[in-house]
């Protein structure tokens, strides 16, 4: 048995007593200040922001403050707690009688903010004021908010509440606007080197500052993150902790290692960019790992590349910085991009593979032959510079323009209706108009047959006429066709019938020999190769083609239907639109 002091984690050991050692909070601090100052302190606070950045121990801050009697005991309320009376000892030490912290994630029901409410009425027992801390109170349950919500607004004056939450956008509008709302930031990595070095040098530690700038990096901002990381590299490096140790430490590939097979892989070296990937797999690298690194130092470049200040990051070494601006200056913004969405397609493939390196691998390959592909603009720079094949024959006087790999023919003729059209029915002076001919009049063409096939969405119908029907004759009433091999045996049968339920009137639909006009789909389809036909001899598509022997004109629209897309994607002209600033 040793009378030795427990060993105290360094999270612990350098938590903050006072505001003045609270760091990367300034704007927080100097409201509280002059709050505390002006004696215009809230009933109730809410601290929110990501892990590690100071929520409770504010709060714990705040409550000495409020407490404090000073060493003489007859201090006020200050945002300098002495830290020496017995109301900041005991509040530090978590044992203060007036001060109770509640866990809202093991603690959310209305019974336990009932035992709240109940004992708001009691003075304190020692104390200036009574507090209550509420960690994560995101947590707690839509009735214990509720029940909470009449003691937030008008606490009795010896109560205030002081909330921490990582979720405020849980906690209801309801209990916010009842509080004083601080958000906590990430502290900065130059702030945050200087608090480890701080650390290191009271424990009598020796780190290197790229050390510290690793744990800084990983740490995301949140200083218990940074001070448990310092903790286990300095049992990691028993001694002078490097570089080297803490990646080894954090399962980090080295960023100098990265930055080569990133350029490889944008150089395009699809051997020398595997060879390096394996290598630092033998070494011990994690290949997801290795993938975010890449993602991260794709990001980061693209960042550097639009704005060359983000290089300026204390957590970069002197050399990494030169090489990032070197791959901003020399790679383009779609390139990035395009690896930025490929690894990041990686990354999920790689996490959910059966064999990690094999995922990592093909995507170093994809990622290494997407890199040679040319821009757009570059693809229609080089098929516009060089000569065009000779044209078999001559294009119809149709152009085809290409942006974009798009390909788009315009001057070509508009397609033909695809229903043949039969004469009018002949009204004779020697006719009598009866009403029968009167309601037949409303389908004088075979095309109004189709509409009103379409109208009552006899969708079978439709597709058997439409490719089984070569049209012979037609008058309203009386249509006369050749059925083709494909053709049902009793289309003209149900053809007369579900015109004649539609109709009201008689329908004479009879089958002759011998007529060979195309279908509606064979219309349809012969003006749709024609148009494509006479897109694919215009040079610049015959280069495209030849570019790309695997390619396909996908789609061709004319002149006459992009004007009519861009004017359905138009915005409508609102009129009478109220101007406020019109004089009336």
């Amino acid at each position: 048995m040793t009378d030795s002091p427990a060993y105290q984690v360094l999270a612990r050991k350098y938590r903050p007593e006072t505001f003045a050692d609270l760091v990367g909070q300034d704007a927080m601090v100097r409201t509280l200040r002059n709050a505390f100052k002006a004696d215009r302190i809230a009933q109730a606070f809410i601290m929110t922001g990501i892990r590690g950045t100071g929520k409770t121990t504010t709060a714990r801050i705040i409550a000495k403050g409020m407490n404090c009697i000073g060493p003489d005991g007859n201090g006020g309320p200050t945002t300098e707690p002495c830290g020496q009376c017995e109301h900041c000892t005991a509040i530090m030490e978590g044992r203060h009688v007036d001060v109770m912290e509640m866990d809202a994630a093991s603690r959310t029901g209305i019974g336990d903010i009932r035992e709240i409410i109940e004992s708001v009425h009691y003075r304190a027992a020692s104390a200036r004021y009574k507090i209550y801390i509420i960690d994560e109170v995101h947590m707690l349950s839509t009735q214990a908010f509720n029940g909470l919500l009449k003691t937030l607004e008008e606490p009795p004056a010896h109560v205030k509440f002081i909330f921490a939450t990582t979720e405020i956008r849980k906690v209801p509008v309801t209990v916010l606007s009842r509080c004083q709302r601080f958000d906590l930031r990430r502290i900065e990595p130059e702030v945050m080197i200087g608090l480890l070095r701080k650390i290191a040098g009271a424990e009598g530690a020796e780190i290197t500052d790229e050390a510290l700038a690793l744990i800084t990096r990983a740490a995301e901002g949140s200083a218990r993150d940074a001070t448990s990381l310092l903790d286990q590299a300095i049992s990691h490096g028993a001694g002078e902790t490097g570089a080297d140790q803490v990646r080894a430490m954090l399962g980090l590939a080295d960023r100098g290692r990265v930055m080569d097979l990133f350029e490889r892989i944008m150089r395009g070296d699809a051997a020398g960019a595997l060879t390096e990937l394996s290598a630092q797999y033998s070494d011990g690298a994690d290949p997801l790992a290795v993938l975010r690194d890449l993602a991260e130092l794709t990001h980061w470049v693209s960042v550097v590349k639009i704005t060359p200040d983000a290089a300026e990051d204390p957590t970069i070494s002197p050399d990494e910085r030169a090489r990032g601006l070197a791959f901003a200056d020399g790679l383009g913004m779609r390139p990035l991009s395009r690896a930025w969405q490929m690894l990041l397609k990686a990354i999920e493939e790689v996490a959910n593979a059966p064999s990690a390196m094999m995922a990592a691998e093909m995507a170093v390959i994809r990622l290494t032959h997407v890199a040679e592909l040319p821009s757009p603009e570059e693809l229609l720079r080089r098929l516009q510079d060089s000569p065009p094949p000779p044209a078999p024959g001559s294009g119809g006087g149709g152009m085809a323009h290409g942006h974009g790999g798009e390909v788009q023919a315009q001057g070509v003729p508009q397609p033909t209706h695809p229903g043949p059209r039969g004469p009018s029915a002949s009204y004779g002076n020697t006719v009598v108009a009866l009403a029968a001919d009167q309601a037949l009049a409303r389908y004088p063409t075979f095309e109004h047959v189709l509409d009103l096939i379409r109208a009552n969405r006899d969708v079978q119908l439709l597709v058997e006429v439409e490719s089984g029907l070569r049209l012979a004759a037609y008058q309203p009433g009386r249509i006369e066709f050749t059925p083709t091999e494909t053709a049902p045996a009793d289309l003209a049968q149900r053809l007369g019938t579900a015109l004649q339920r539609w109709t009201g009137n008689r329908w004479g639909v009879s089958v002759v020999n011998g007529c060979e006009a195309q279908t509606v789909f064979e219309r349809r389809d012969a003006a749709r190769l024609a148009i494509e036909e006479e897109a694919r001899q215009h040079p610049l598509v015959q280069a495209a083609l030849m570019a790309f022997p695997k390619a396909r004109i996908k789609s061709v629209k004319t002149a006459e239907e992009a004007q009519v897309e861009a004017e359905l994607d138009a915005l409508p002209e609102v009129e009478d639109e109220w101007d406020p600033f019109e004089e009336e």
